[in-house]
């Protein structure tokens, strides 16, 4: 795994959308894709399932398994007490030296990056993110973002509000997202999942799969 996430991350040419927000298109190999896909299936079967988490009485369209800390709408805990009690998965020492790498790519952090959290979604064709904050942690440190399969139109938007100014980006399979400092309370949320997109290798045949790390800033 050490040699998976090694020399491949090599740099590549980066987009920033507005400052604090950086996409590096094509960041992960193939190989990686499909080896973070396993991740994601064995963690699905993990003492905390893949689940629809409840915003408001609604469930969410997009599914989710989280590592490190549990986040239900506007909370953490490291338990999921929404589902079942348990307690979710360790965030593992690899995932944090790649968030450093992320965020080092991105020149948007450092190697004192240690997120404690992974949100780890699953979008069908079917499923959207609605233009929402992610400012349930306490920690204003970076969001990293890494896609996987098919391609979604990503909407990044202002810090004020969830119209415009915002900018649809096409997030492709491999593709890293990275939003930070300035940028890091805008909204953004997903529109479409376009099926059938997905290359081959990627580990994926439908859907999309988006790990997003993050330090919630939080103790214990």
């Amino acid at each position: 795994m050490s040699t998976l996430f090694g020399d491949d991350l090599a740099p590549r040419p980066t987009r920033e959308l507005t400052p604090g927000a950086v996409w590096v298109p094509g960041w992960l190999t193939q190989e990686q894709q499909a080896w973070l896909v396993s991740r994601f299936r064995e963690w699905a079967e993990g003492p905390v399932p893949l689940r629809h988490a409840v915003v408001r009485g609604h469930e969410m369209s997009v599914q989710t398994v989280c590592l490190g800390w549990h986040w239900r709408p506007y909370a953490y805990s490291r338990e999921a007490v929404d589902v079942n009690g348990n307690r979710v998965l360790e965030v593992p020492d690899w995932m944090v030296r790649l968030g450093r790498r992320a965020v080092e790519a991105t020149g948007l952090g450092d190697d004192g990056y240690t997120p404690d959290t992974a949100l780890v979604n699953y979008y069908d064709s079917a499923a959207r993110m609605g233009m929402h904050q992610d400012k349930d942690e306490r920690s204003l440190a970076p969001v990293v973002s890494l896609s996987i399969g098919d391609t979604c139109t990503f909407r990044f938007g202002n810090t004020t509000n969830r119209n415009k100014p915002y900018e649809d980006v096409a997030l492709t399979s491999g593709d890293l997202f990275v939003f930070g400092g300035p940028a890091r309370l805008a909204y953004h949320g997903v529109t479409k999942i376009h099926a059938g997109t997905a290359p081959d290798g990627c580990g994926l045949t439908e859907g999309r799969i988006n790990i997003t790390l993050r330090m919630t800033g939080l103790d214990g």
